[in-house]
């Protein structure tokens, strides 16, 4: 081998990798006018991206928010007693606390597997924290923005430092606490609110995005597990299992959710004594969990079909029953595979909540109409100023919610063999 072959090889094979180009004019010049057309997308999308900006600045100096600053409490949590609302209040400082207590107890438990496999590890910086976050931060201030009171504010700083002060407490717990603490910890995050801010307080009086957020929340809770049920219903050996979970499957996805809310509304208080006729909001829920878990049976069951048969087989050569071989070989890979779904069900399920406005229920949107139709605002043309809001709200809340699935894809290798 040649001298010049020798240094080749060793430039291709033992060199480091180049580095990254951090010149701005360079990479702008590569990856967005390397070539004529790629630099008229460019210059167009750059001039649509300036238009934009300049209309989001303009609709925010000339638009009057009066209507949201006289209605945010409507607009947050409906027809909810004025004077109950310290319930909420104390509920969400508490729930900051929870939070905050788990999220100590998963930096703790990965700080100790990183110390186990022998690996440096180092928390989460505070900038990183509110590059997952911002849009949620930056639609709190923007709320906080529209009050007339200082309470919120001080309701908002509260719930803040009680999350942060919470972190190191959930790191400092020990490993025996965090292995199963999470779990109390969430069930408890459901008591504490829905018990504070439910004690006196029925669910029929809860409204605006208080509604939407606690539907999707309990849908997802409660249509989970069904659907998991379901998807391995039709996948069981017993043919009067799998007939029912099909049957099931198939009429409901058949059916549009605006059917099942209206069929709650109206039809399932037949069933029941006159006693035991749950309220609107429960009904809604029922109709929301059966309609979310046929959906979720569904891609359940794609993730099951996208494990190799092979997974099975060498957990059947091994021994294992077949309960253990779905516990702890098959549904950790499925689920795993599902996230991207998944989290795409749910965040369909929180935009899916306005519907019950069709009903007569005053979500967020509800709220937002509401506000139109009263006598100092009507005929102005304010829903330019209440459904950017709502959009906001939702836009939020999605983002959130894909943000922390892609994470969390990341973190668990999704798509990576």
């Amino acid at each position: 081998m040649s001298d010049t072959e020798l240094r080749v090889e060793e430039t291709e094979v033992g060199a480091p990798p180049p580095a990254p180009e951090t010149d701005p004019m360079v990479w702008a010049r590569k990856n967005l006018f390397s070539t004529w057309y790629n630099t008229l997308l460019s210059v167009l999308l750059g001039a649509a991206i300036v238009y934009a900006l300049w209309a989001l600045v303009r609709f925010l100096l000339d638009s009057d928010f009066e209507i949201l600053r006289v209605n945010l409490a409507l607009l947050m949590v409906g027809g909810f007693p004025r004077d109950q609302l310290w319930r909420p209040a104390l509920a969400m400082i508490l729930v900051a606390v929870l939070i905050g207590l788990i999220a100590g107890m998963a930096s703790a438990s990965a700080r100790d597997r990183a110390e186990e496999a022998g690996l440096p590890y180092e928390p989460s910086p505070p900038s990183a924290v509110f590059r997952r976050f911002w849009p949620l931060l930056a639609f709190t201030v923007a709320t906080l923005l529209l009050t007339n009171t200082v309470t919120p504010w001080l309701v908002a700083a509260a719930t803040l430092v009680a999350g942060v002060a919470a972190y190191p407490a959930g790191r400092m717990l020990p490993a025996a606490i965090r292995r199963f603490g999470w779990l109390i910890v969430i069930a408890l995050v459901l008591v504490i609110y829905f018990v504070l801010v439910g004690g006196g307080v029925g669910w029929d009086d809860w409204g605006g995005l208080q509604l939407n957020l606690f539907l999707t929340i309990a849908g997802i809770l409660f249509a989970f597990p069904l659907g998991l049920m379901l998807a391995l219903g039709r996948r069981s050996t017993l043919p009067a299992l799998r007939v029912a979970s099909v049957t099931y499957i198939e009429f409901i996805r058949g059916v549009p959710l605006i059917t099942l809310l209206l069929m709650g509304i109206f039809v399932i208080g037949f069933f029941l004594p006159e006693g035991f006729r749950p309220g609107n909001v429960t009904r809604v829920l029922i109709a929301i969990t059966l309609f979310e878990s046929a959906y979720i049976a569904e891609v359940v069951r794609g993730g099951l079909q996208s494990v190799p048969r092979g997974q099975v087989e060498a957990a059947q050569a091994v021994g294992l029953a077949p309960w253990k071989t779905m516990r702890m070989i098959v549904l950790p890979q499925a689920l795993r595979n599902t996230i991207p779904a998944m989290v795409g069900q749910f965040i369909s399920l929180f935009k899916d909540t306005t519907l019950v406005i069709i009903v007569g229920m005053i979500d967020i949107l509800g709220a937002s109409q509401s506000a139109n139709a009263q006598g100092e605002f009507l005929a102005q043309g304010l829903h330019l100023v209440t459904l950017p809001f709502v959009a906001l709200a939702f836009w939020t809340g999605s983002y959130v919610m894909s943000r922390e699935a892609r994470r969390l894809e990341h973190r668990l290798g999704v798509g990576v063999r």
